[in-house]
């Protein structure tokens, strides 16, 4: 049977492959990944690199193929993710069919890790549902950008005995979940902060992890307008931009 190895890579450092990560890439025959345009070529260049410096125990294949186009800016948000997966899932289906053997291991090299706010799992459970091709999923847990935002700015994520609220940027454009005490937000592409309590305290990064890292601190009133400007350069600069950043309220720590 084929076996596909959905493997973390962590944030942008090839250093965040764990050692779990790296026997687990030394076992497969072909990598597969998506090309998200001229924008985003860094993402499949660092995942080549990630490759040529760990995986030399034997020969491999790298494969790509063009990401299916998503509107970003979408009237139905959940119709379009869904068919963005349905067209993810059929493009991955022909790949590995195409490219993988039926006794070969293959590779999708996941940034971050999968189990977070991710979508490959998903779409290789449809694969599987679907039952015209059988395959085993393995998952090797990777470095968060979460885990890598709270060792860039040195801090624990919760305070002791609280919770931590770990949402989207699409889901705090009405403010922050009622009695959060901290939360992280990701995936905000677009991020403000004009309705949200200005004595709220802010850690934003981004390129986290990577030698292009940057991160900010602060009173979230004192310096949401530097995020936003030191953002917007940053995406200008790399032609993309990937941020996270945890917003906490006054509180002992």
């Amino acid at each position: 049977m084929r076996t596909l190895l959905v493997i973390g890579i962590g944030t942008g450092n090839p250093e965040h492959m764990t050692i779990q990560a790296i026997r687990a890439l030394n076992t497969v025959d072909v990598v597969f990944a998506l090309d998200k345009g001229r924008e985003k070529a860094d993402l499949v260049e660092l995942r080549r690199a990630i490759c040529a410096r760990y995986l030399t125990d034997k020969p491999y294949r790298f494969v790509e193929a063009q990401d299916p186009e998503r509107d970003r800016s979408p009237s139905d948000y959940g119709a379009t993710v869904e068919a963005w997966h349905a067209a993810r899932a059929a493009l991955y289906e022909a790949m590995i069919a195409g490219e993988l053997g039926p006794q070969d291991c293959g590779a999708i090299l996941v940034w971050g890790d999968p189990s977070l706010y991710d979508s490959t799992l998903r779409i290789l459970d449809r694969i599987r549902a679907r039952g015209r091709l059988a395959l085993e999923v393995r998952v090797i847990p990777g470095i968060t950008s979460v885990q890598a935002l709270a060792a860039g700015h040195r801090i624990p994520l919760n305070r002791i005995g609280a919770p931590i609220t770990i949402t989207t940027g699409r889901q705090v454009a009405g403010g922050l979940p009622e009695g959060a005490d901290t939360t992280v937000v990701m995936l905000d592409g677009q991020p403000r902060f004009d309705h949200l309590d200005p004595d709220l305290t802010i850690y934003w990064g981004a390129f986290l992890g990577s030698a292009d890292e940057i991160l900010i601190a602060g009173r979230l009133g004192d310096v949401a307008a530097e995020i936003g400007a030191v953002r917007e350069a940053a995406r200008t600069r790399h032609g993309w931009i990937m941020d996270t950043y945890l917003l906490r309220g006054p509180g002992p720590d």
